[in-house]
């Protein structure tokens, strides 16, 4: 057999031998093609073709949560294997134009969207981004840090092809004072290109003191809107204990069967920036009234309960939202999972909910003291637990629009349009109203009721767009439709 000339790898493995020299050559194999691969990434980012997809393992944003928990899967069995895990993806190299540090507003859900938006605007601008600060101001007063609810590490790893992200600002800015400011809200990607970089570029280091709907609904460009699903549904994901406990009520949920979550945002300081007292006493209107004034950013103060309600800007009461069940069809054995903070009026404003639906639980139930001891007086990590298991039911149904109605709605969609009734509470109390001054037999009410919901289950549609008036659209985190076609291959975002 004639001789081949030896190849560079060939001749370091006849220098050193055995398996460490197969050992070697492995190496350079490998070092020679992730340089090859970075190389190719930066051609293709320089001459404006899509990049590539990853010759790697890694979640798949359009391909749901299965796609995840099987990358999961493959990296605890390396683990387990005593192998590494499969490698990251190669770290994005790009000039920075400067440092971004975000200070988050309002409760989870409000950061949580807000997270995405500016990691995608740290990207979109090329900026170094800072782990974000979370409120600690607002009426819940909780002190817990990024770390503390999401996996800082699985964030900044996620993310490293994207954009770069530190746990704190170098050395050399820790005594500059940044430029502190809000964004416009509901601001296009051109806003931030012309006002903000500028800015970025002089002083080097920007703070954003409000986050919130800061980045438009529509008419951004395809790539941005899925990155902001990407981070959103890969990137942010809870600590261990929290997914662990999360996992855990779902789970002990499931043995016996489907269950349901209700979402009641019936709490004190939503009732009181609301000023939604239909159903309250006269006492109680009294001291949602002073908590309203007591908080000065709650800037309106003079508000028509009534008026209100019949606009459809009021939560449902639990004594409404137990008529709407009944009138839904849900039987009365239906397991209901009560996801909120402390229900304003305690156990007597439940009791009609609990006469007509007496499986219901609450995570106190399903949960030990000691395993709810770390997260007391830390509502928006118990915030994380509950939206674990509205995530995972078998349907979700919330009391009000809010923001935590909202992103559990488009997560939802997002792993597979899983029902979410919609609650239409404008014409929900007109029903209300009819039925209980008996202009509506029951017959009559449940029919309505259900023929109002027909179209209001999450079925796939696209988002409502009202040019001029972005806080009238539907909101992206509610119908992220550019992350849901029908062709769900990987997510290419650039």
């Amino acid at each position: 057999m004639a001789k081949q000339k030896a190849s560079p790898p060939g001749a370091v493995r006849r220098r050193l031998g055995g398996a460490g020299a197969s050992a070697v050559g492995w190496a350079l194999r490998v070092a020679t093609s992730i340089v090859a691969w970075t190389l190719l990434l930066h051609l293709f980012t320089f001459l404006g073709i899509p990049r590539p997809p990853l010759p790697i393992a890694r979640p798949s944003c359009l391909g749901g949560r299965s796609n995840s928990t099987a990358a999961e899967a493959v990296v605890a069995a390396s683990e387990a294997a005593g192998r590494a895990p499969p490698a990251l993806p190669p770290r994005r190299l790009y000039k920075s134009n400067g440092y971004l540090l975000v200070s988050c507003n309002g409760g989870l859900n409000q950061m949580r969207a807000a997270i995405c938006d500016m990691v995608t605007v740290a990207r979109y601008l090329n900026l170094t981004m800072v782990i974000p600060e979370l409120d600690k101001q607002s009426f819940w007063a909780d002190p817990s840090d990024f770390g503390d609810i999401f996996d800082v590490n699985h964030f900044i790893d996620s993310l490293r092809d994207e954009v770069k992200i530190v746990k704190e600002l170098p050395q050399k800015f820790s005594e500059k004072v940044p430029l502190s400011m809000q964004p416009i809200s509901w601001s296009s990607e051109k806003y931030y290109l012309r006002q903000i970089l500028p800015l970025v570029r002089k002083h080097k280091v920007v703070r954003f003191s409000k986050t919130d709907s800061r980045l438009a609904n529509n008419g951004l460009p395809l790539k941005l809107q899925k990155l902001r699903c990407y981070v959103n549904y890969n990137a942010l994901r809870f600590t261990p204990s929290i997914e662990a406990l999360g996992n855990k009520m779902v789970s002990i949920l499931r043995r016996t069967g489907s269950f349901i979550v209700l979402h009641l945002r019936y709490e004190m300081d939503m009732l009181a920036f609301s000023g939604c007292t239909h159903g309250c006493s006269d006492e109680e209107t009294e001291e949602l009234t002073r908590m309203r004034y007591a908080y000065p950013w709650w800037k309106e103060k003079e508000i028509d309960s009534e008026k209100k309600r019949l606009e459809g800007l009021c939560p449902l009461t639990p004594g409404e939202t137990t008529l709407v069940l009944k009138a839904l069809g849900f039987p009365r054995d239906t397991r209901i999972y009560i996801a909120s903070g402390e229900i304003y009026g305690g156990e007597k404003r439940l009791a009609v909910l609990k006469t007509e639906f007496p499986n219901i639980v609450r995570k106190e139930m399903l949960l030990s003291d000691d395993e709810l001891r770390p997260f007391q007086k830390h509502s928006t990590q118990m915030a994380a637990l509950d939206y674990l298991v509205s995530v995972a039911s078998d349907v979700f149904i919330p009391s009000n629009d809010g923001n935590m109605a909202k992103v559990v709605e488009g997560h939802r969609r997002f792993t597979g349009f899983h029902k979410t009734i919609r609650l239409d509470r404008k014409k929900l109390v007109e029903l209300i109203d009819l039925f209980e001054d008996q202009e509506l037999s029951w017959e009559e009410f449940s029919v309505a009721v259900k023929e109002l919901h027909m179209g209001r289950m999450s079925q796939p549609t696209r988002r409502h767009v009202i040019p001029g008036q972005p806080k009238e659209e539907d909101y992206f985190y509610a119908n992220p439709h550019e992350c849901l076609g029908p062709a769900r291959k990987r997510m290419e975002r650039w």
